[in-house]
């Protein structure tokens, strides 16, 4: 009688695939890096060995040698989340008793660098949200003067207040106050009152009577309860506000940057005028003072910039 043959390593990434969408319930999007990051596991034991790898070629060696080849070509969080991918891989291998051990386990990942909120200048951030007009995109396309003014009230609106982006898109019509927002969906579903000044509410002055513009252009459907929507008359998303971002950042001559950024340019600006970090901590929902500490730092290292720039700030010779 025949012994059976051994499935090929490749064999073995397809039913691990199968396992993360089917068992695990992973997204399209994680299979996929999964796989990919223990292909490039296989096909680097594959060049070592000259030869198909079996599950038991994947030991300490191998794996210091695959990890110690991504350094430098790697932040230490992308170096950490293929070793994620990997221990699940060999995780995987263990339970079907093709591997005695996930010795992936007993690698530690590489410290990362902790990064500092990346933000704007006040005159960045004021070119920004100034920027939204109606007319010609560079996409080819017609912003509308409805857009165009929501797009305005939105900028503002994080800009001026700090919220998060999935905060903004979740404000209700009925969530605006005269000067306050009351802010339902904040993380850890908790609830609070964050103000506003004047320059948010011209926004929302411009935008709330062309609101109705934004309706479905066939249908005539716009969501009565959303506070922004889209020129399909639906609550705009997250993903919707990161592109409008990108595209008014590159139109207002700003670095590229991302929704968040305005959060930090709040709270960093905001610091920079005297603000006490913990009525900072209160507006921007933090529960920790340590989070919203990490501000003070941002802040002392533009201050730093700023006055390396300055003629009398170089040592003389």
């Amino acid at each position: 009688m025949l012994a059976p043959v051994p499935p090929t390593m490749d064999e073995l990434l397809d039913a691990f695939a199968e396992h993360l969408a089917g068992e695990r319930r992973a997204s399209p999007n994680t299979v996929r890096a999964y796989l990919n990051d223990c292909g490039e596991l296989v096909k680097h034991a594959r060049d070592k060995r000259a030869r198909d790898p079996l599950p038991a070629d994947l030991d300490i060696p191998i794996l210091r040698s695959y990890l110690a080849s991504l350094f430098g070509r790697n932040e230490a969080v992308t170096v950490g989340r293929k070793l994620s991918a990997i221990r699940s891989f060999l995780r995987f291998l263990r339970r079907r008793r093709l591997i005695e051990e996930n010795l992936a386990v007993l690698i530690r990942p590489p410290k990362g660098r902790q990064l500092l909120p990346g933000f704007l200048t006040v005159e960045q951030a004021a070119a920004l949200v100034e920027e939204p007009s109606p007319g010609l995109v560079p996409s080819g396309r017609v912003r509308s003067a409805a857009e165009a003014a929501r797009d305005r009230a939105l900028l503002e609106l994080m800009y001026g207040t700090g919220l998060r982006v999935s905060e903004a898109v979740a404000l209700d019509l009925a969530d605006v106050d005269e000067a306050t927002l009351r802010v339902l969906h904040g993380k850890g579903d908790k609830t609070r009152e964050v103000p506003f000044g004047g320059g948010v509410r011209e926004a929302l002055d411009d935008y709330l009577p062309l609101r109705a513009g934004l309706a479905h252009p066939r249908t005539g459907a716009l969501d009565g309860r959303a506070l922004f929507v889209s020129r399909l008359g639906r609550r705009l998303d997250v993903r919707a506000v990161r592109r409008l971002v990108d595209a008014h950042a590159a139109t207002a001559g700003v670095p590229r940057t991302h929704p968040h950024a305005l959060r930090h340019s709040y709270a960093t600006h905001l610091l920079g005028s005297g603000a006490d970090l913990r009525a900072i901590q209160e507006l921007l929902g933090h529960a920790s003072l340590k989070t919203t500490a990490r501000y003070a730092h941002v802040d002392l290292q533009y201050l730093m910039d700023q006055y390396a720039k300055h003629p009398h700030a170089e040592k003389k010779e």
